[in-house]
């Protein structure tokens, strides 16, 4: 939820449409603060969870020619690559940086921009630790949350949310 503050959102916003990118559905991860999720709701985009992520993301495609996806860069980038979105179409927005640390071309051709930002817990996961775990139980299954690097999501045998991976255990 700290990773995105409003002011820094409504740059974004205003950035983006100088860019010429005026298409865009945001899209808002519930661990979000009330501020981003509003603004979110007010031009038309929408919450979601890990676990309706995809359903989401699908919603937002029929609306708009650009999702704007925030807070989580790593599960919109993980959700949206599974879907079939290559990560050629996506781009990543540094709020520290104008136009997010991309050229307006870049944006403008972008399906989908993904906020910089990640949850600190799923960041401590290394692609090294799924080697570890591979190595001492070969046979174990790795599953992990779409909230992880892309690195890591690529080296497991799973990954969804908390329920979906319950569901796989079960």
């Amino acid at each position: 939820a700290d990773m995105a503050a409003i002011d820094q959102l409504e740059t974004c916003w205003e950035e983006l449409a100088a860019s010429g990118t005026t298409d865009v559905v945001p899209v808002t991860y519930i661990n979000s603060s009330a501020a981003i999720k509003a603004f979110g709701g007010e031009r038309g985009g929408i919450v979601c969870t890990s676990t309706n992520c995809a359903a989401t993301l699908r919603w937002a495609f029929e609306r708009g020619e650009h999702v704007l996806f925030l807070p989580d860069q790593h599960l919109g980038r993980n959700t949206a690559e599974k879907m079939g979105v290559g990560l050629d179409k996506m781009v990543v927005w540094d709020p520290k940086q104008d136009l997010g640390g991309n050229s307006e071309r870049a944006i403008r051709d972008a399906d989908f921009v993904l906020w910089k930002g990640h949850c600190s817990v799923h960041a401590l996961f290394r692609p090294e630790h799924i080697d570890q775990v591979r190595a001492t139980y070969p046979n174990m299954k790795v599953m992990v949350h779409p909230e992880c690097k892309w690195e890591v999501v690529q080296k497991a045998d799973l990954a969804g949310s908390t329920a979906y991976i319950v569901k796989q255990v079960e």
